[in-house]
């Protein structure tokens, strides 16, 4: 890699890191959406580069579909028991258990085609 492009990441890195802070400081609840998955792995190893040694502002959250690999939840695990940081985990069928969503059966279950213009 050309020291161009290393001097482009650490731009990019300094942004990210700059947007994170400035949320955590402008908002009263802020939270870090965690799926596991590659993008939230690095949204969260960007926060511990913005408040380290000290804790999140702002709790993880993971919306559980029920359609998660046992290894992406197990790391998910581990990762927020290393950090020992606040996981906040919602299922989407306790909502729909409690009648906050309603499955669409049926045609509505379809997409909708778009239009070509």
């Amino acid at each position: 890699m050309s020291k161009h492009q290393l001097d482009y990441l650490d731009e990019l890195e300094a942004e990210a890191i700059y947007i994170l802070r400035e949320v955590a400081g402008q908002f009263e609840r802020p939270a870090l959406l965690f799926s596991g998955g590659k993008d939230s792995i690095t949204l969260v190893r960007l926060a511990e580069k913005a408040f380290r040694p000290g804790k999140f502002p702002f709790p993880l959250v993971h919306i559980d579909t029920g359609h998660n690999f046992v290894e992406t939840i197990e790391y998910r695990d581990a990762m927020v028991k290393r950090l020992g940081e606040k996981l906040i985990i919602g299922h989407v069928q306790d909502s729909i258990d409690q009648g906050k969503v309603v499955e669409q059966k049926g045609e509505k279950k379809k997409k909708k085609k778009k239009k070509k213009t």
